[in-house]
């Protein structure tokens, strides 16, 4: 079984990844996706320390932070479809308004 340490320099690593692909990015999909990232490497956190304080909570909150990370991936597409569908973008930087 690997150590704490290799699932929290993993967790690091794609955390990282993540944070730079939603300040560098300028696509909107994209940046969501980076977003999703991050709340994974969130999960792989609780769940090395749950492991390694022998805890059940560590467990059960990525479960409801996956819940909750698949309704704002369906929300958040929604979204970036009406925009696409208004402005005919995805690029963050052309869309400076929500109003036509």
């Amino acid at each position: 079984m690997p150590s704490t340490t290799a699932f929290l320099l993993l967790s690091a690593l794609i955390f990282t990844v993540g944070l730079v692909g939603v300040t560098v990015r300028r696509n909107m999909i994209t940046v969501l996706m980076c977003i999703e990232l991050m709340l994974n490497a969130v999960n792989i956190n609780l769940v090395a320390f749950s492991q390694r304080l022998s805890s059940l909570e560590g467990q059960v909150f990525p479960v409801f932070i996956i819940t909750i990370a698949a309704g704002e991936a369906a929300v958040g597409l929604a979204i970036i479809i009406q925009l696409y569908r208004l402005k005919s973008t995805v690029n963050v930087d052309e869309v400076t308004e929500l109003n036509g």
